[in-house]
């Protein structure tokens, strides 16, 4: 398997990215909001220019020298040290080898090492198994799920 790196996500990567996104039904509560994706420059601008605040870490899942992903340190609460992870891989070419599992274990080492926090939270949509289960591979816990969600928690 080959090694990824997290980089700090920049607009060109960005644009990259979602040049080659395609959406997953298995993220969608509401099967009514799920249509084919089709990239448009002024939309992914908004996107990221949305994420860039200080209670947000945008990462970008580099494989040698292109990006197959985006990864969130997100809801960073600095008082509670704790903050919400969120990924999601560019296409099924790049899922199902093992990247999503190298990059949550690396953005969960960030958390903790980098940033101090003494947990890191996820969900996953009910549906999502794959997800589901890379949470479970890489450490988190369930701690409750309702309808739609599943709710993972990993404390330092």
């Amino acid at each position: 398997m080959k090694t990824i790196e997290l980089q700090k996500m920049t607009r060109e990567l960005c644009h990259e990215l979602y040049k080659g996104w395609s959406n997953d039904a298995s993220i969608y509560t509401d099967m009514s909001l799920f249509k084919p994706y089709s990239y448009e420059k002024a939309a992914v601008d908004r996107y990221f220019d949305s994420k860039n605040e200080t209670s947000r870490i945008l990462f970008a899942i580099m494989l040698e020298d292109r990006s197959i992903g985006e990864l969130q340190l997100k809801r960073i609460d600095r008082e509670k040290a704790e903050c919400t992870l969120s990924i999601h891989l560019q296409n099924d070419a790049v899922k199902g080898k093992g990247y999503g599992t190298q990059a949550e274990r690396m953005a969960v080492q960030y958390a903790f090492d980098e940033l101090g926090m003494a947990a890191v939270n996820a969900d996953a949509v009910r549906k999502n198994i794959r997800s589901q289960h890379v949470l479970e591979k890489v450490g988190f816990r369930l701690i409750a799920e309702d309808d739609l969600f599943k709710y993972y928690r990993m404390e330092r």
